[in-house]
């Protein structure tokens, strides 16, 4: 296993970050409890949650990720040996059985992160992220930014949101803190409001980063290399799309794509002529398809750690094994050139 600094911080982190939001939905909780054991075994130390999780998000099964996780670690007893990041929820219709509607506020965050150590039976979390964004702007594969400012007018702003998370570090419940699907005007907020106020410093940026979507690169990459607020990236394998298994239509069964249709940002047409072709240059050089995805990822500076999730272990092996391969300049070279026909074709 490789490791990088979290941010301007004292840790080390696993350049393969182990994603956790099937456990309590596609993975049981034995599999959930081997999967980890796998992964600490071969070097990953940091596991990434939410409040949110399982997914998709239910009322039922809500906070059944990091129960699953916090029954792990009271099990194994080496908690410092490990860096826990867990996530608030922001606000939306959809997660409504969270708190009657999760706010970026004091009551609500202080809520949060008090239930989170109860499910991780921890008394303090090492990386502690705001999901999403309280204000209206543009996530979750949402396509360029357009001002709606009727849908925030009561929005929490985002000095009051750090100003509660800096109280969470002062009183050492909280380590490290970051933000998730954020854009580089929210970055630049956090970033400008602790400089101000002495207030803690954001120390990474949880965003979606893969062949299909490189749109981190593009204001954001900077911050994280000026400022040392490297990239967690989620989805580095497109919900599965770049492994090639869902071309032509399939849908394996047990799969992602199989049991929640929904969840098809990254397989629209013109997602999946960019996958055809990434898929077509890792075969012609003998690579697996969904490792030469993540070794990309795993190459970029501003990476920090690439958080993979798998629901079987064949699945993880694979992908973590990704962190032992080096790209040609060839294999480079054919990355890009498909980049250059199929730019971001799912933000």
């Amino acid at each position: 296993m490789q490791y990088r600094t979290l941010g301007d911080t004292d840790l080390r982190v696993s350049l393969i970050g182990l994603g956790t939001m099937t456990f309590g939905e596609q993975n049981s909780e034995a599999e959930a409890h081997a999967q980890l054991d796998y992964a600490v075994a071969h070097g990953v130390n940091l596991i990434d949650t939410a409040e949110l999780y399982a997914i998709p998000p239910r009322a039922e099964t809500q906070g059944a990720t990091e129960a699953i996780i916090g029954r792990w670690l009271a099990r194994r007893g080496d908690r410092e040996r490990l860096v826990i990041a867990t996530k608030a929820a922001g606000p939306g219709d959809w997660v409504r059985h969270i708190r009657g509607g999760p706010r970026l506020n004091r009551d609500h965050l202080t809520r949060a992160l008090h239930d989170s150590l109860r499910r991780l039976r921890t008394d303090y979390i090492d990386l502690y992220q705001i999901h999403w964004p309280e204000r209206h702007t543009n996530f979750f594969g949402e396509l360029g930014y357009r001002p709606a400012p009727e849908l925030e007018r009561d929005a929490v702003p985002i000095e009051e949101t750090l100003a509660v998370l800096a109280d969470f570090v002062q009183a050492g419940k909280v380590r490290h803190i970051g933000v998730s699907n954020e854009t580089p005007w929210g970055v630049m907020q956090y970033l400008c409001l602790a400089r101000e106020r002495g207030w803690p410093r954001i120390v990474s940026i949880q965003n979606p980063y893969n062949l299909l979507n490189r749109s981190f690169e593009v204001g954001l990459a900077e911050f994280a290399h000026r400022e040392r607020t490297g990239l967690l990236a989620y989805s580095p394998l497109a919900f599965g799309v770049l492994s090639g298994k869902y071309l032509e239509g399939a849908a394996p069964p047990g799969s992602r794509l199989a049991l929640f249709p929904d969840y098809r940002r990254y397989s629209t047409p013109e997602g999946e002529a960019a996958t055809r072709a990434y898929v077509a240059l890792a075969r012609e050089h003998g690579l697996s398809p969904a490792q030469m995805a993540l070794a990309f990822v795993n190459s970029r500076p501003f990476t920090t750690s690439t958080l993979i999730g798998a629901t079987r272990m064949d699945q993880l092996a694979e992908n973590i094994a990704s962190v032992g391969i080096s790209l040609s300049d060839e294999v480079l070279a054919g990355i890009e050139a498909i980049h250059r026909r199929h730019s971001n074709p799912c933000p």
